[in-house]
């Protein structure tokens, strides 16, 4: 794990999305813990390697089987994180 979690939480939404691709959270909270943004372009990469070094928020983006986009969100101070559908941001 390359930063602390905080709290891990999920929106309605997201969890429809995983529930409908038969998916759990577990396999994308550690993708993005592990430092796997997911589907990123290079400047929000960029971004996320900053951050972990200056305390700032972390975003990881990845696709359900079912074409679904979910965001994880980990918060700069890392009191929580957050796995989100775009929409719902």
């Amino acid at each position: 794990m390359k930063f602390p979690l905080g709290q891990v939480v999920a929106t309605p939404g997201a969890l429809a999305a995983l529930q409908g691709s038969g998916q759990i959270p577990l396999e994308f909270i550690a993708r993005h813990a592990s430092g796997d943004w997911g589907e990123l372009d290079e400047h929000d990469r960029r971004e996320n390697e900053r951050s972990l070094k200056e305390g700032c928020r972390i975003l990881s983006a990845y696709r359900l089987s079912s074409n679904v986009k979910i965001w994880i969100i980990t918060e700069a101070d890392r009191s929580s994180t957050t796995i989100l559908l775009p929409d719902e941001y």
